[in-house]
C-alpha cells in the first residue's frame, strides 16, 4: 500500500510543477515574442505532462484504496475461516 501512496504523491508533485512549468511558458510568450512559438509548444507539453501525472495520481489513489478493500476482505475472511474450525 505505501508504494501506491508514494507514487501517488510522486505523480500530484509532478502534476504541480508541469502545471507551474506550463504557467511560465505562458508568461514566456508575452515576455519573450521572439520566441513565442517555441514557449507555445513548451507550454502545450507541460500542460499535457501536468494532465497525464494528474491522471496517473488518480489511479493510484484509486488502486490504494482498493487495495486497502481487498486487504480487509481477506483480513475478514481469515478470522472468519478460524472461527469456524473452533468448535
Amino acid at each position: 500500500m505505501k508504494h501506491h501512496k508514494h507514487l501517488e504523491h510522486l505523480a500530484e508533485a509532478g502534476a504541480i510543477a508541469a502545471g507551474a512549468y506550463a504557467l511560465h511558458e505562458k508568461h514566456q510568450v508575452k515576455k519573450d515574442p521572439e520566441h513565442a512559438h517555441k514557449h507555445r509548444v513548451a507550454e502545450e507539453i507541460a500542460a499535457t505532462v501536468a494532465v497525464g501525472a494528474a491522471g496517473f495520481a488518480v489511479h493510484e489513489h484509486h488502486q490504494k484504496k482498493e487495495f486497502k478493500h481487498e486487504f480487509k476482505e481477506e483480513k475478514h475472511h481469515n478470522t472468519q475461516h478460524r472461527h469456524h474450525h473452533h468448535h
